[in-house]
Order: structure tokens, then C-alpha cells, then sequence
């Protein structure tokens, strides 16, 4: 769960350094003061997309931390990205002036998409607008296919699969023509080339053979040289060598030293008649060859030739040969069409097979959610309502299946259900939106859930219901809820309040937001400022502790309504925490 929320210089927060709690938390507090701002610094330390002027004025960067229990669960995804498990979960985010954004997790620098991937396992928001997504098909169909565990990975493997093969076969069948003259070329191309048959390396090897019949008289003259040099009787290297060897060994025995010169002009004197050997080898094989040469030349201007014809270097040649006959092959597999209309029948049935399988779950799970949800609108002042959903076949699959999802909804008892858009007010849809939050809280991995505002547009005996739902969701996991409604603060296991300060610096008036954990003592007035305004009067400070002992006595817990202050306009005491 979320156990701490750091930020620094974010919007109208200079520091908050706020302790979390598990049970439902309530976040409340005027309009403007900034009760949103949690919400979006949650956001961004869970990876959406930074923005400088989040950054607040003066500041040069914001930073926003979020700390999680750690969970067993995710540690081979941790360790996989190369971050420490550790006992807890820090994710940390800062943005500069220039919208840079840099992220960290447990200390190791991340990326944005590996905290959102991250984040997604830890947290989930439900946002003061989630009712509009009840008339997007595709929002219905998500949420249907997330109470029925259906994963559409598979399916949209399959469906982009024959899409593709689709679209070749019907690329196919319209350039045949095309396709046609476009073979004929590359086969006289290949076949010009195919008769030169340019070997890899060929060039280079034809060079470097041309330029050594073009020199031969020249290499037999220097070798002549170069053997007799060394072997010429009396003059030669070879002569000259023994010659000075022997002199030194034969007076080794009075200079030790000359014992080891000797042995060097020895070594060189049969390194050089190694040498004197190769070039009699040499000069045995060596000959001036005219038609040889000539050859060579023809072979040479048959490349070249071709070279410039294609516009490339003589090197190129046969790689170009080998990309003409890989395109060959290619086309020649699209000018199948044989084998491409069974090659997008398969993938056809792969696809439907997908897709009906998925049909199955939604069919299976549409009557459920139905039934869950229809049980939770009674209480939310929509008693005798009903909600509904229809899958509606498409003509042919999509990357989502075989149907769309419709949401139908009756507001009372005797109505029949009628598509939501039609149908609902906003009122009754805020309802829907939370009764389906509520039913379906508990279907990601996510142990935190964050509702901003989602129970605008209610009131009255609603609100209670709205609070104990919440109150109730907060037994097995954490629930924080933004909320501009008593009834729902006053069921809250936690109490925070956002509030807004202006403060003089510099000769300027500045505004902050500053949040507060309420205790027994300073929730009431709270309580009380939401019943009536920011004039408490003895009755709305008794409402208000009327209303937290009601609250405490359903949640099996002894009322502990405080004494209300001495007088009505009396302010509240500072709170137990207070965060700058």
C-alpha cells in the first residue's frame, strides 16, 4: 500500500511530507485549496507526462516521491529491470523548468514507461470523470473484459496476422500486371549478371592477378637479380656470410662474444639461402604470358562494363546479383496466390479461434457484472434500477473480437434498460460510474485505490452509502477519496485536510497548500465546515458529531464524537500532524 507521499515545489506545495495509513482515507477541504494536487503528484511519480509548469514559481524543479509497501510479487519484475527489491518501494520523479524529467526506482535511475508499468501493479485512479467513459464502447468493452479476466494479446497477435496476409493477398490480386513486368526485368537483369557470375572477392583477386602479368618481365628480372646477388661465386651474400662466420668462430676461444655473433651470421646465412631457394622456385614457374594478360583484360572490361550499365562499383556486382534473386523470390511468393489466399485462410481461423474463445468469457461474465452492479445501485438512490450489458456481433472479427459491449441501464423499477448515454442524467451516472467502480475494485493487482471526486453530483442518503462502500473497501485495501460530501468524510478510518495559505516573502504575496491529519478533536469542525460553511454554529458542530459517531457505531467501533468547542465561531486546535 501507499505508506508516504514527499513533494517539494510541485504547483502550491513548497514541502508536504505526508504519512499514509491503510483503511479508507478522506481528503477534503474548499474549492481551489488544492485537494487535486496529490492526485496529480501521484500521477507523475507513477510515470504520466511531465510538465515545467508544474513547477512552482520560483523553484528551479519539483520533485514528487511515492513510497509503497514492497510485495513479493514483484520482484522478479524488479530484478528483471535491474532494481533492488529492497522492503519498500520508492518511486521518485523531478522535473525542471525545461520539462526534463528524470525517474528513479529504489534509487536506480527508470524510465517513464517503467514507472507507469510499475504503477499499475501498485495503484489505480478513478477519476471525478469516470462516468463519461460509460458511453465510450471501447471503455464498456475494456471493463467488461477486465471482470472477465480476458488478456486480447493473443487475439490481437492473430488479428494483426491476418490482416497482413490479407492485405498481400489483395496486394497481389491487384498488381498482377505490375507484378508480372516487374519479374521480367529482374530477370533479364539477373540473367545478364547470372552470365558474368561475379564471385564474392573476384574483383579484388582479378586486380591484383592483372597487375603481376602486366609486370611479369619486371618480377622474373628482379628475382634473377636478387638470386644471383646472393649465390654469384665469390661475391655473393651467401660467400660473404660464411666467410665472416667462420672468421669468428674460429677465434671464439680467445672472445666468448664472437662464439654468439657467429651463431647469428650462421642463422642469417641460412635464412638467406632459404631466400636464394624460393627464388630459383620462383624463376623455374615464372613467365611473361601475352594471352594471359589478355584474359585478364577481357575479364575486367566484362565487369566494368556491367558496372556502369547498374551504377555501381565493380566490387558491388555481386552483392546486386543476390539482391536482385532475393527479389525475385519475393515477388514471385506474392505472385502466388495460391499459396497467399492459404497462407490468410489460416491466419483467418487462427483469429476466429481467438476470438470466439474471448466471446465465450464475455458471455459468461456480462450477466455477473450485471447482477453485482444492479446489487450496488439500490443503495446509491437508484432502488428498483437495473443494469445491463448486450454484446453486439460484429460483421467480421476485429482486433477485439466478434462484438462490441453496450451498457443498458434502467433508473427505476418498471423501466426497461435503455443504452446509458440516453437515458442516464449526469447525476445517475456519477451513481453507475461509482457502483461500478465499486464492484470492479478489486480485479487489478493494484492495492490502493484513489477516487478523485468520483461521488460528485450526490447527497443525502446516497452520500452514506457512498462513504460505508468505501468504508467497506477499505477492509481489504487502502482507498483514498477526494470528496466535497460529509456523509463520506465522516466514514473515513483517516481525515485529511488541504488548505490554502498566503504567506509574505519578499515583498511578494505568495499562496501555499498545506495538507493536515486530523484527529477526534479537529475532524468535527471539518465535518461541520462541509454541513454548513466556514461559520460553525452549534447545530452543524452537533450534526457533524452526530455524524462521526453514527459512522464509528456501523464500523463497529465505540463512537468517539468529540465536545464541541465552547463557542460556535470557535476555530479548531492545531492539528496533531501538521505538514508545511
Amino acid at each position: 500500500m501507499l505508506r508516504r507521499i514527499f513533494l517539494r515545489d510541485f504547483v502550491i506545495v513548497r514541502v508536504l511530507d505526508i504519512e499514509l495509513h491503510a483503511g479508507f482515507s478522506a481528503l477534503t477541504g474548499e474549492t481551489g485549496a488544492g485537494k487535486s494536487i496529490l492526485i496529480d503528484a501521484l500521477q507523475l511519480a507513477l510515470g504520466s507526462r511531465a510538465d515545467a509548469l508544474a513547477v512552482r514559481e520560483g523553484a528551479q524543479r519539483l520533485e514528487v516521491c511515492a513510497e509503497f509497501d514492497s510485495r513479493p510479487a514483484l520482484d522478479a519484475w524488479l530484478d528483471a529491470g535491474g532494481f533492488d527489491p529492497g522492503q519498500t518501494l520508492l518511486l521518485r520523479r523531478s522535473v525542471d523548468l525545461q520539462g526534463r524529467s528524470r525517474a528513479w526506482i529504489n534509487g536506480t535511475p527508470a524510465t517513464a514507461a517503467q514507472l507507469r508499468e510499475l504503477g499499475a501493479h501498485l495503484l489505480d485512479i478513478h477519476g471525478q470523470h469516470a462516468w463519461q467513459s460509460l458511453t465510450r464502447p471501447d471503455a464498456m468493452r475494456d471493463l467488461l473484459d477486465g471482470y472477465a479476466g480476458v488478456n486480447r494479446g493473443a487475439l490481437e497477435a492473430a488479428w494483426q496476422t491476418w490482416r497482413q496476409a490479407r492485405d498481400a493477398l489483395e496486394a497481389a490480386r491487384g498488381a498482377q500486371d505490375s507484378l508480372q513486368r516487374e519479374r521480367e526485368r529482374l530477370q533479364w537483369q539477373i540473367g545478364e549478371l547470372s552470365a558474368l557470375a561475379p564471385g564474392a572477392g573476384e574483383w579484388d583477386e582479378l586486380c591484383a592477378a592483372h597487375t603481376r602479368a602486366a609486370h611479369a618481365q619486371t618480377l622474373i628480372d628482379a628475382a634473377a637479380g636478387a638470386s644471383g646477388g646472393l649465390e654469384n661465386d665469390g661475391t655473393g651474400a651467401l660467400s660473404a656470410l660464411e666467410r665472416a662466420r667462420a672468421l669468428l668462430q674460429d677465434s671464439a676461444h680467445i672472445e666468448p662474444e664472437f662464439k654468439a655473433l657467429a651463431e647469428v651470421l650462421a642463422s642469417a646465412a641460412a635464412q638467406a639461402a632459404d631466400a636464394a631457394h624460393s627464388l630459383h622456385a620462383y624463376l623455374r614457374r615464372a613467365e611473361a604470358d601475352p594471352e594471359r594478360l589478355a584474359q585478364l583484360d577481357a575479364r575486367m572490361s566484362q565487369w566494368v562494363s556491367l558496372a556502369r550499365r547498374y551504377r555501381r562499383t565493380p566490387a558491388e556486382l555481386p552483392e546486386l546479383l543476390a539482391a536482385w534473386q532475393e527479389e525475385l523470390r519475393t515477388l514471385d511468393a506474392a505472385a502466388d496466390l495460391n499459396a497467399l489466399e492459404s497462407a490468410e485462410r489460416e491466419a483467418q481461423q487462427t483469429c476466429l479461434k481467438e476470438a470466439q474463445a474471448i466471446s465465450t468469457r464475455r458471455q459468461q461474465a456480462a450477466p455477473r457484472l450485471a447482477q453485482a452492479v444492479t446489487q450496488t445501485m439500490q443503495g446509491l438512490g437508484m432502488a428498483g434500477g437495473a443494469f445491463a450489458i448486450t454484446l453486439q456481433p460484429l460483421a467480421q472479427a476485429a482486433r477485439h473480437g466478434l462484438e462490441d459491449a453496450a451498457f443498458l441501464v434502467a433508473g427505476h423499477a418498471g423501466s426497461s434498460p435503455r443504452p446509458i448515454g440516453k437515458v442516464a442524467s449526469g447525476g445517475e451516472l456519477s451513481r453507475l460510474a461509482l457502483a461500478i467502480a465499486v464492484t470492479t475494485s478489486g480485479l487489478g493487482s493494484a492495492q490502493t485505490l484513489i477516487f478523485d471526486e468520483i461521488d460528485a453530483g450526490i447527497g443525502g442518503a446516497v452520500a452514506e452509502t457512498v462513504g460505508r462502500l468505501m468504508r467497506q473497501l477499505g477492509r481489504d485495501r487502502q482507498v483514498l477519496a477526494v470528496t466535497h460530501l460529509p456523509q463520506v468524510a465522516a466514514c473515513a478510518d483517516h481525515h485529511l485536510r488541504v488548505a490554502k495559505s498566503r504567506v509574505e516573502e519578499a515583498g511578494a504575496t505568495r499562496t501555499y497548500s498545506t495538507v493536515e491529519a486530523l484527529d477526534d478533536e479537529t475532524r468535527a469542525p471539518e465535518i461541520a465546515r462541509m454541513l454548513g460553511g466556514e461559520r460553525l454554529s452549534a447545530t452543524t458542530l452537533a450534526h457533524a458529531c452526530e455524524m462521526l459517531g453514527a459512522a464509528q457505531s456501523d464500523a463497529g467501533r465505540p463512537p468517539a464524537a468529540p465536545a464541541p468547542p465552547a463557542h460556535p465561531s470557535a476555530t479548531p486546535r492545531s492539528p496533531r500532524e501538521h505538514v508545511r
